[in-house]
């Protein structure tokens, strides 16, 4: 009897186990997602505010260029995307394409790329949560068959005998419940946070894109800028086109 127990027993335990490592990867990506949208969201705030009060488009460029956030990558594409040579020339190709077109192109891609970033470990969190409660079933299923064959050992089927290794099985089932709803918990709020910073980056991307209408889709290189190195917004430019 033990010999035929003994594997079914291991496989519920591992399932346990596996359980366990599901719900320290929730509750550690729920802690880094968090520090990640926090300091996200004051760099946002912080970048905003000194973009709005800069005296013009040109002015605000330095910030772009220094401040971090997903809203100052998303000016500094913006940027790339419509700067012209301090003598007014397109200095290649790239600079001969449409500036319109170019920074509405380059605006909705660093966007994308940018909840990318903000999506790492969601998929993570929807599968825990989608299958914990499964693969908590799956060991009970194993030791419901594991209590059987002993209690048909056994030849008893009293209360006392059927309870104990029962009830013992359904313990992964209850473990799986407890792993899978704090993960669907913390992805339906992530995702929320995800789709309210995307919506302020597109607000924010409309903004830039009516403020460089009204430079007719063209700034002088800011001299910060310069200095970074042309090759770094010709980079941005090939990026987004």
């Amino acid at each position: 009897m033990n010999v035929i127990a003994s594997p079914f027993a291991s496989i519920e335990g591992a399932v346990i186990w596996l359980l366990i490592v599901f719900s320290v990867a929730t509750w550690g990506l729920a802690l880094l997602k968090g520090v990640q949208f926090a300091r996200l969201k004051g760099q946002d705030k912080k970048f905003h505010k000194q973009f709005w009060a800069a005296s013009s488009l040109d002015s605000a460029a330095e910030l772009a260029q220094t401040q971090p956030g997903a809203a100052a990558r998303v000016a500094l594409a913006g940027y790339a995307a419509i700067q012209v040579p301090e003598g007014g020339q397109a200095a290649d190709l790239s600079q001969a394409i449409n500036h319109q077109d170019r920074l509405e192109r380059a605006l909705r891609q660093q966007i994308v790329r940018e909840r990318r970033s903000l999506e790492t470990g969601l998929a993570i969190l929807a599968s825990i949560g989608s299958t914990s409660p499964f693969i908590g079933l799956f060991g009970t299923v194993w030791g419901i068959m594991s209590a059987l064959k002993g209690i048909s050992a056994a030849g008893s089927a009293s209360l006392e005998t059927v309870a104990g290794p029962i009830g013992a099985a359904l313990v992964a089932t209850g473990v799986g419940i407890a792993v899978a709803v704090p993960a669907v918990l913390v992805y339906n709020y992530y995702l929320r946070r995800l789709k309210l910073t995307a919506a302020d980056l597109d607000d924010f991307a409309h903004d830039f894109y009516s403020l460089a209408q009204k430079h007719s889709f063209r700034v002088l290189l800011h001299p910060v800028l310069n200095k970074s190195g042309a090759t770094v917004a010709g980079q941005k430019v090939k990026e987004a086109s």
